[in-house]
C-alpha cells in the first residue's frame, strides 16, 4: 500500500509551522504516519482473515503479559494481551513466522485454554515489549506471595518495631524488600490503612492508626516506578495505566492470621496515589462487651437484638465503626438453629456458619435486588450492607414486618436523624413506624494506652462544659455520677503504644429504642430530629458525647478524643 506523506509546501502545512509549532507539526506527522500504518496492517489482517487489534497505549494486565516471556515475545514477535478462564488472546505481526505456529500449539497444551490469534503492527508490538521492564527481573516473585510469615517476622523485629525510626530502617533496604517492609510494619504497629502518596519532591508513606494518619517514611521518587509496579503486580493492576483510578487486592497468609489488602490508585498531578486498606479476619471475633458499650447501652441493645422482628439501625459516617458493630451484633446472635444471610458491599470479614453474599453493580446485583433475592432463601436474621435508596429501604421495611429480624446502616449524624432520612427517601410512615425497633448512632474513640496514661486536670471551661453535658444524663438511665468528684486521664506516650498515648480504639453509643411518644412523631409525617432527641433522652437515652464522657472518667480515653468525635 502506497502512503501519502503532508506536503510541507502546502499552505495549511506552511502555516502550522509558521506559527512556531515545530514540536506540534512533527508529533502530527509521526500520529499520521502511525494512522497509515495501523490501517495497512488492519488491511492485511482482513485479507489473512484473521482480527486486527491495535495494542498501542492498550491496558495489559501483568497476569496475561506474563503468559508469554519476553525473550519468546522479542523471538517470534508475539504477545499475550489478554486472559480468561478458557482464553488466552496473543498477537502478532506475521502469522506465518517460523516456530510460531508450534509455540501457540504448545501454549495451548500447557494452559489448557482455547489461543485466539490477532494481528498487529510493529508499533503495537514495540508498545508492549516496553511493559516487560516494568514487571519484576525474576519470574519466581510473580508467581510467588506479598509477604511470607518469615519476611514478616524481620520486618516487625526490634529493628523495624517503632514507627518512629521506620524512615531511617527503610533507607536501608532493597527495592524488592521496601514494599515488604513497608506493609510488615503496618500489620505490627495495627494500621488500617497505607497511604503512598506522590508529591513533587518526594514519596510520603503515612499510617492510618485509630483513624489519625501519621507520616512514617519519606522515600525518594527514583523508586516509585519499581515499588508501585510490584504492587500492582500483586493487586493484579495494569501497570501501563497511570492516568486512571485503579482497584484491586492481594491475601497475605500469616502463621495466625489472614490479611485481604484492598488496592486503590488514583492518578494526581504528581503522580499516582496509592491507597491500600488492611483487614484483618481475626478482627472479626467480637464479642459485644468488648465493642465499648456501657453496661445500660448492652443491656438496651440485647433487648433490642433479642426480639424475633424488626430493624436494628446503625448510623455515623464513614469509618464510625458501624459494620464493626453488626457483625459483632451477628456473632451474638449466630446458632445451628437459625439462617442468617448478609448482603455486603465489599465483605469485609468471613464469618462462619453466616451465608455473605457481595454486591456487584457491574453486573446488575444491587443491594435492592440482592435483598429480594435473600428473602426468597428463608432466613431469620438479614443484614444489608447499607440502604441508600428507596427501593432498598421499602424491601426492608416490608422484610422486618414479615417475621425478619433486618440489621442494617444509613448515614446519619445521629440516632435520632436516622427516620428523616427514611421519610427523605420516600419510605412510608405508617410501615416505618411498627418496623423499626431501635436505632443506634456511633463514633470511635480512641482508647488510652494503659501503660503511660496519667491523671490531669481539665481547665475551668472545659470541666463546665463536661460538668453540663454529665448534669442532663436523665434520671431513667439509671446513671449516678458525683459532679463534685471528678477524675479525667489524657495520652502521654511510651513504647508500647509507639508515642502516641493511645492504643486501640473503643465505640461511643447512643441507643434511640422506639416507644408510643416516637412512633407517635413518625406517624405525624411532621419529624423532628430535635424533638425526636428530646423524646428519646427524656426515655432515657444516653448521647454519644454523654457515653463518651462516662468512658473518660472510666480512665478509657481523653476528654479531648471525645469532644472531637462527638458534640
Amino acid at each position: 500500500m502506497q502512503t501519502t506523506q503532508p506536503d510541507p509546501k502546502d499552505p495549511k502545512i506552511k502555516q502550522l509551522v509558521s506559527e512556531g509549532a515545530e514540536e506540534k507539526f512533527a508529533e502530527k506527522m509521526k500520529d499520521i504516519a502511525l494512522k497509515e500504518k495501523e490501517q495497512e496492517t488492519q488491511m492485511q489482517a482482513f485479507a489473512l482473515g484473521i482480527p486486527y487489534i491495535s495494542l498501542y497505549a492498550k491496558p495489559i494486565s501483568p497476569g496475561a503479559l506474563s503468559i508469554i516471556s519476553e525473550q519468546d515475545a522479542k523471538r517470534l514477535k508475539v504477545v499475550c494481551f489478554s486472559e480468561s478462564a478458557g482464553e488466552k488472546r496473543v498477537a502478532c505481526i506475521d502469522p506465518d513466522r517460523k516456530g510460531l505456529e508450534e509455540f501457540l500449539k504448545e501454549l495451548e497444551k500447557k494452559t489448557n485454554c482455547k489461543i485466539s490469534l490477532f494481528l498487529m503492527s510493529e508499533a503495537s508490538l514495540e508498545s508492549v515489549l516496553k511493559l516487560y521492564s516494568q514487571l519484576p527481573k525474576v519470574r519466581e516473585e510473580i508467581q510467588g506471595v506479598a509477604l511470607t510469615q518469615e519476611e514478616f517476622d524481620h520486618f516487625t523485629s526490634d529493628e523495624f518495631s517503632d514507627i518512629r525510626t521506620l524512615d531511617a530502617k527503610l533507607k536501608g533496604v532493597s527495592i524488592t524488600d521496601l514494599y515488604k517492609a513497608v506493609i510488615a510494619a503496618a500489620l505490627k504497629s495495627r494500621a488500617s490503612d497505607i497511604h503512598i502518596e506522590a508529591e513533587e519532591k518526594d514519596i510520603k508513606v503515612r499510617y492510618r492508626v485509630d483513624g489519625i494518619l501519621h507520616t512514617v517514611a519519606t522515600l525518594p521518587r527514583e523508586v516509585w516506578k519499581q515499588v508501585i509496579s510490584r504492587l500492582k503486580l500483586f493487586a493484579e493492576l495494569k501497570i501501563n495505566i497511570t492516568d486512571k483510578p485503579q482497584d484491586g487486592r492481594f491475601t497475605i497468609g500469616l502463621a495466625h492470621d489472614k490479611v485481604d489488602v484492598r488496592v486503590s490508585t488514583l492518578p494526581t498531578s504528581e503522580g499516582e496515589s496509592v491507597v491500600m486498606r488492611l483487614l484483618r479476619s481475626s478482627s472479626a471475633g467480637l464479642d459485644l462487651p468488648s465493642l465499648g458499650l456501657s453496661p445500660y447501652s448492652l443491656s438496651q441493645l440485647k433487648k433490642e437484638i433479642e426480639k424475633p422482628n424488626g430493624m436494628i439501625m446503625t448510623t455515623g459516617p464513614t469509618g464510625s465503626g458501624k459494620t464493626t458493630t453488626l457483625y459483632a451484633i451477628l456473632n451474638h446472635l449466630n446458632s445451628q438453629d437459625i439462617k442468617i444471610i448478609t448482603l455486603e458491599d465489599p465483605v469485609e470479614y468471613k464469618l462462619a456458619g453466616i451465608s455473605q453474599s457481595q454486591i456487584d453493580a457491574s453486573k446488575g446485583y444491587t443491594f435492592a435486588g440482592g435483598l429480594r433475592s435473600i428473602l426468597r432463601q428463608d432466613p431469620d436474621i438479614v443484614m444489608v450492607g447499607e440502604i441508600r435508596d428507596l427501593e432498598t429501604a421499602d424491601i426492608a421495611v416490608n422484610a422486618a414486618l414479615t417475621g425478619h429480624l433486618v440489621l442494617s446502616t444509613i448515614h446519619t449524624n445521629s440516632a435520632a436523624g436516622a427516620v428523616p432520612r427514611f421519610l427523605a427517601m420516600g419510605a412510608k410512615s405508617y410501615l416505618l413506624a411498627p418496623a423499626l425497633n431501635a436505632v443506634m448512632g456511633q463514633r470511635l474513640v480512641r482508647r488510652l494506652c494503659a501503660e503511660c496514661k496519667k491523671e490531669v486536670q481539665l481547665d475551668p471551661a472545659e470541666l463546665e462544659r463536661v460538668k453540663t453535658y454529665l448534669s442532663t444524663i436523665t434520671p431513667k438511665a439509671g446513671i449516678l455520677i458525683d459532679l463534685a468528684n471528678l477524675h479525667f486521664w489524657d495520652a502521654q506516650g511510651c513504647p508500647a503504644c509507639n508515642g502516641l498515648g493511645y492504643k486501640g480504639r473503643i465505640g461511643v453509643y447512643e441507643i434511640m429504642g422506639m416507644n408510643q411518644e416516637i412512633e407517635a412523631v413518625v406517624l405525624s409525617e411532621q419529624v423532628s430530629e430535635y424533638k425526636m432527641e428530646e423524646i428519646a433522652i427524656k426515655n432515657g437515652m444516653v448521647t454519644m458525647v454523654q457515653d463518651g464522657l462516662l468512658r473518660a472518667l472510666e480512665g478509657v480515653t481523653s476528654v479531648k478524643e471525645v469532644f472531637s468525635v462527638a458534640q
